[in-house]
C-alpha cells in the first residue's frame, strides 16, 4: 500500500483581496487531514472509494471534470506521456478525510494533494512540490472556478505561507507560536458562490472596491511583521479590522457575526470570519490558557465544532 497524508488549512488574513492581487497569510492545520490509500484491486482499472461522499466508481464511469478523476488524469500527464491510465494495473484508491466539507479548511484541496502524492509515489515517480501544487490548483478551479492558489500552496508546502497571485510561493518563520480558535457555523460555504458575489461587487463599483482590497492588503503586510517578530497579540485589532472590511464586502453572514462576537465577548484578542464566507470558519486568536472557555462561548452561539491549532 502507498499512502499520503495532507494538513487542512486556514486563512488568518487577505480572502478575497488575494483574488486580486492583495497578499494573504494562511497556516496549515494539521488537527485535520485527508489521507488517500492506494491499494491493488481485484481486477483491471483504477477505482477511487470516498465513503465520505458515497462514492466508489471505475476512474472511466467518472466524468473528465469530476475533481477525483481531474485529480487522478493530472498525475499521469504529468509524469509521462508513455504512462496512460488504461494499462495501469489494476488499483483502489481509498480517500478519507476528517476535514468538514465547504467550511474554508481547504477539503478539496487537501484531498488533491493526497491523491496526487499517493499516486505519483505508487508509480514510483513521486512529484516535487512546485508540481503538486501546480495539479492541485488545476482541480481546485473545478471546486471554485476562480480560485486564489493559496488553498493548494499551503497544504501543499504544509507551512505557514504569504502568498501574492502570480508571485513565488514565500514560507515565513513564525516568531514565538500563538493559539487559534476555529468556530464552524456549520453551515456549507461554498467558496465559488461567494467569490462570483464579489467579482459582481467589483466589477460594477472598481474603484470603492480596490480600495477595500488595498486596505486588505495592507492588514495582511502588517499581520506577517508582526508574527514574524513575534508580537502576535497585535494581530486581535487586525483581525477585527479585517473581519469589518469582509463584511462590507458582504461575505460574512449573521452566523459568523455572532461567533465573532460571541468570541470576543468570552476573551479572544481578535476573531475574524476566515476563507469564502457566508458560512463556514471564523478564528478567534486566543491565549492557549483561554481556549476551553472560548470554545465552550462558541458553542454555545451556535458552532457545530471547534478546533483548537497553534501556529508554530
Amino acid at each position: 500500500m502507498t499512502t499520503s497524508s495532507a494538513p487542512g488549512k486556514i486563512i488568518l488574513f487577505g480572502e478575497h483581496a488575494v483574488v486580486y492581487g492583495r497578499p494573504a497569510l494562511a497556516v496549515p492545520v494539521t488537527e485535520v487531514q485527508a489521507t488517500a490509500t492506494i491499494r491493488p484491486g481485484a481486477g483491471p482499472g483504477i477505482w477511487i472509494e470516498a465513503p465520505d461522499i458515497g462514492l466508489h466508481s471505475e476512474l472511466s464511469r467518472l466524468p473528465a471534470d469530476h475533481p477525483l478523476a481531474a485529480a487522478v488524469h493530472g498525475v499521469f500527464a504529468a509524469l509521462s506521456p508513455s504512462l496512460h491510465v488504461g494499462r495501469t494495473e489494476g488499483v483502489i484508491i481509498h480517500i478519507a478525510s476528517t476535514i468538514p466539507v465547504a467550511s474554508g479548511l481547504g477539503s478539496g484541496a487537501a484531498v488533491s494533494v493526497a491523491v496526487i502524492r499517493a499516486l505519483s509515489a505508487h508509480l514510483r515517480r513521486p512529484l516535487p512540490d512546485e508540481r503538486v501544487s501546480a495539479l492541485a490548483y488545476e482541480v481546485e478551479k473545478l471546486h471554485h472556478g476562480t480560485p486564489s492558489g493559496i488553498d493548494n500552496t499551503v497544504i501543499t508546502y504544509a507551512k505557514p505561507v504569504y502568498f501574492m497571485k502570480g508571485q513565488p510561493v514565500e514560507t515565513f518563520q513564525v516568531g514565538a507560536p500563538f493559539t487559534l480558535l476555529i468556530g464552524d457555523t456549520g453551515i456549507p460555504a461554498p467558496t465559488k458562490e461567494s467569490v462570483a458575489a464579489v467579482r459582481k461587487l467589483w466589477e460594477a463599483d472598481k474603484s470603492r472596491w480596490e480600495k477595500i482590497f488595498d486596505e486588505i492588503g495592507e492588514i495582511a503586510r502588517n499581520a506577517r511583521e508582526k508574527i514574524v517578530n513575534g508580537e502576535w497579540k497585535k494581530l486581535g485589532s487586525l483581525m477585527n479590522a479585517n473581519h469589518a472590511l469582509l463584511r462590507q464586502l458582504t461575505v460574512s453572514s449573521p452566523e459568523l457575526d455572532r461567533l465573532v462576537e460571541a468570541g470576543l465577548r468570552s476573551g479572544a484578542l481578535g476573531a475574524k470570519m476566515s476563507g469564502g464566507g457566508r458560512g463556514g470558519n471564523m478564528i478567534a486568536l486566543v491565549e492557549r490558557k483561554n481556549a476551553p472557555a472560548v470554545a465552550e462561548a462558541l458553542k454555545s452561539a451556535g458552532a457545530r465544532r471547534t478546533i483548537v491549532t497553534q501556529v508554530r
